[in-house]
């Protein structure tokens, strides 16, 4: 008897469809509790623990697929527009890590201080190099302090973020008060007064919070599930 060709490709996109829901449940869970069990992200996709292994061998296996997924689009939706002010292009870009992050924010922090930082650091790679050659040129052009090496600024500029993360997380911060200290942190480590720093976002348009609509919560809600 011939197989017809359809039936042989339908059971990969079933496969497909339950890995991409098990991460999804992975991300939503982790999200909440970091320690949540595989049976518990199996059940939140809604299979079996048994066809949780013809996927991923362990839950560190999926946790780790999650995270470097995650991050991986992290760095490529963070990149911001080129700007004349590397002072802007700076905030902008802690402000677009923070609109990729805060709907996520416990799973994010997972990602990026957990076991697996250093391979995450690696997927991260084209952002912190961006970072560098922003810090580099705002250095350059006398617009960012130049009394810290260069890859030190741009490893504190780093960290000044993550602590904004970490205020967000424990702090419960809304996703607009986020967003300005995101760019405060950031604007501050390098040399910018309070006040300077506040003007500078206050007049610049690329610095806005995007506006929320119902189709935009929808979709960053929808972007909850996507690891």
């Amino acid at each position: 008897m011939t197989t017809h060709p359809s039936s042989t490709r339908a059971p990969r996109r079933d496969a497909a469809a339950n890995r991409e829901a098990l991460m999804a449940a992975a991300v939503r869970l982790l999200n909440v509790d970091p320690a949540v069990s595989l049976e518990a992200i199996a059940s939140e996709a809604g299979l079996s623990r048994r066809s949780v292994y013809g996927h991923f061998a362990t839950r560190d296996d999926l946790v780790r697929e999650v995270s470097l997924r995650g991050a991986a689009r992290i760095g490529a939706a963070a990149m911001p527009a080129p700007s004349d002010d590397p002072a802007v292009q700076l905030a902008e870009l802690g402000a677009r890590l923070w609109s990729e992050v805060e709907h996520v924010r416990v799973m994010a922090q997972l990602t990026v201080r957990g076991p697996l930082m250093r391979e995450v650091g690696t997927a991260l790679a084209p952002v912190r190099a961006f970072l560098l050659e922003t810090v580099r040129r705002g250095v350059a052009e006398g617009r960012m302090r130049d009394d810290v090496r260069v890859e030190t600024l741009a490893h504190l500029v780093e960290g000044s973020a993550l602590a904004v993360l970490d205020e967000a997380t424990v702090r419960d911060l809304d996703r607009a008060e986020g967003h300005r200290l995101v760019m405060l942190a950031v604007l501050g480590m390098v040399g910018l007064g309070w006040q300077e720093a506040g003007e500078l976002i206050r007049s610049t348009p690329a610095l806005a919070l995007p506006v929320a609509t119902e189709a935009g919560d929808r979709a960053g809600h929808d972007g909850e599930d996507r690891p």
